[in-house]
């Protein structure tokens, strides 16, 4: 949907909200020294240097120009002085290209390390956060705007320390020209204003127009991938519907660029406008240097230097204000990093919190369990009251949306009950730590990520810290019948899984149920968890599947989803819900002969089979 203008304007920054952003720029400079101190300082030293250079360059070739003309009106001739001085500005250009490759090398050298750096912070940050705030779509633009401006980051950092360059430049020829002439500042101050009134008017502008965007950012990308990917080619020619999905991304790409446009013709014809007048007050000041010379009140060298000088004053003032709004805008993406990285979480560490069992004797207890989402009225699940015995093998049935999943996420504390608590052997989960309480389950979603990396790693993702130990590997592999995938694969375990990447070769939906299967074995865990982890094999191939999962968990607690009712039979009790509520449990001959849910949807699934 198209952003008005309105929608825009409440998004709007002003100058003194841009201006607020630069608080986090000691700190951006802190992460960065920390990446890499060495870089760092010699980056720093190599700019002071090269800051300096300016004006002694400037200051050498006054005097060549001088002695030049001393040498002509001599009528003896005595050049040591002025070879000297060519000598020593060579000598001094050399040094000023040295310089400047050291800070193009160190600049991207320490803008790499930086990129890899806040990426994997992040990454990790991503991992901490709450499952719920990840749901959030207002976290997601957070997320977006953090994650779209790594480079972004990168360009800031060089931004800022040419500008701190820039400065040492400016206040050195400052000092060079308000030694010959003091008025000259008067006509560089007016030549400069209309550039900084120019930049103050248009100061966050970008960055205004892409925040109110971040929303439509992530639909044009969601539709480039599903207009370009083999994921969706399928159903994309079956339906025909490249067309419109070109539509749309083009339509809400132009809807952008007609505001895009509309901003930068804006700036770019009050930028002329300012500086017609910027220029004439930069000639006004050159033909009173020229004047002066033509008076005899300056010497054909100090023209030189004054009318250098000036340009160059004039040139880096206009680039440092230029430059200052650019940084003001790009300090507001910094400011998204740092409130992403300051997201507050559910962190228990500095909690003192009861040891986990190492051996579940009781087992798990719902009392009065109801959950809610943020900033909704509806009730998800509510007064949901069961227990999962140790050792047992629990099955979860209902038609959708009557809420299997989110008891699963709630036994799993990825979210916490809005009403009523869990107990683990009749004490209450939140009284462990969360994230050691995590590593009890072993879990395969319905939904689980297929993830696009060798065969190997996606069965060792279920024990990561394993993945050098082929044994547990090799036996994950066999109890998931995984192995029969592996053997089809020409490189076998290190056969690289998506198409694309090179040599990669793409699964079928039950070959990667199995390798996903193989990361629950693979964790050894005391609960295990399957939520429809068998949809895509057979009605045979699933028999199986289970039944060798009941063999070889034999003594482990288990929780299944399966909408098979021949598999979920099997099972130690069944427990059926509806509306977000126990509706029946027990086991399947119990469940029958109650003749309610449960024996409705059997005995209709049942005669599919007939």
């Amino acid at each position: 949907m198209p952003r008005s203008k309105k929608s825009l304007e409440a998004n709007k920054v002003s100058f003194k909200g841009s201006f607020a952003s630069l608080k986090f720029v000691p700190r951006f400079f802190k992460e960065i020294r920390k990446v890499n101190p060495l870089l760092f300082y010699a980056n720093v030293l190599a700019r002071t240097i090269n800051a300096i250079l300016p004006v002694v360059i400037l200051i050498v070739g006054k005097l060549i120009i001088d002695e030049v003309v001393l040498q002509i009106a001599a009528e003896e001739k005595d050049l040591d002085r002025l070879w000297l001085l060519v000598a020593a500005e060579f000598g001094l250009a050399i040094l000023s290209d040295l310089m400047s490759r050291a800070i193009s090398l160190t600049d991207g050298l320490l803008g790499d390390q930086y990129s890899i750096d806040t990426s994997v912070r992040i990454i990790k940050k991503t991992s901490e956060l709450n499952l719920d705030q990840l749901e959030d779509s207002e976290f997601y633009d957070k997320l977006e705007r953090a994650r779209q401006q790594t480079t972004g980051r990168v360009g800031l950092m060089s931004n800022i320390l040419t500008q701190a360059e820039d400065l040492v430049v400016i206040f050195t020829l400052l000092a060079g020209v308000v030694a010959f002439e003091p008025w000259l500042i008067i006509l560089l101050v007016v030549s400069v204003v209309p550039t900084i009134i120019n930049e103050i008017k248009f100061s966050g502008t970008s960055y205004s127009l892409a925040r109110s965007w971040t929303q439509e950012r992530r639909e044009l990308d969601y539709l480039r991938y599903v207009g370009a990917s083999d994921v969706t080619a399928k159903e994309v020619k079956l339906f025909g519907l490249s067309d419109y999905l070109a539509n749309r991304f083009k339509n809400l790409s132009d809807t952008y660029y007609l505001m895009s446009k509309k901003l930068a013709k804006q700036r770019a014809g009050w930028g002329s406008v300012f500086n017609v007048i910027g220029t004439g007050a930069y000639y006004g000041a050159y033909l009173l240097i020229v004047f002066r010379t033509v008076a005899g009140i300056f010497t054909l060298g100090d023209l030189t230097f004054l009318s250098g000088s000036f340009n160059r004053l004039r040139s880096k003032l206009q680039g440092f204000f230029t430059r200052f709004t650019a940084i003001t805008e790009s300090a507001l993406y910094l400011q998204d990093y740092f409130e992403f990285l300051d997201l507050k979480y559910s962190d228990e560490t500095s909690e003192e919190k009861l040891p986990l069992p190492k051996k579940i004797k009781k087992g798990f207890e719902f009392k009065n369990v109801g959950f809610k989402y943020p900033k909704s009225e509806a009730w998800v699940v509510r007064n949901i009251n069961f227990e999962l015995k140790a050792g047992e093998k629990l099955a979860f049935v209902g038609e959708n949306g009557a809420g299997k999943t989110t008891l699963i996420k709630l036994l799993l504390r990825f979210y916490e009950p809005t009403e009523g608590e869990i107990l683990l052997d009749d004490i209450p989960v939140k009284e462990y730590n969360q994230s050691q309480y995590q590593q009890y389950f072993g879990v395969i979603f319905q939904d689980f990520v297929k993830f696009e990396l060798t065969l190997r790693e996606n069965i060792a993702m279920g024990e990561i810290e394993e993945i050098g130990n082929q044994n547990r590997i090799d036996s994950a592999a066999q109890k998931s019948l995984a192995n029969e995938v592996i053997s089809d694969m020409p490189r076998g375990y290190d056969q690289q899984l998506g198409k694309r990447f090179k040599q990669g070769k793409d699964l079928s939906g039950g070959q990667w149920q199995k390798i996903a299967i193989a990361r629950a074995y693979m964790k050894d865990a005391e609960v295990l968890i399957l939520d429809e982890p068998t949809s895509a094999l057979d009605a045979r191939a699933e028999t199986e599947a289970f039944d060798r999962f009941i063999k070889l968990t034999e003594g482990k607690t288990a929780v299944i989803i399966s909408h098979r009712f021949s598999t979920v039979r099997i099972a130690d009790r069944i427990m059926v819900l509806k509306n977000g509520a126990v509706l029946e449990i027990g086991t399947h001959q119990e469940l029958m002969q109650n003749d309610m849910l449960y024996a409705e949807l059997f005995n209709l699934q049942a005669q599919g089979y007939q």
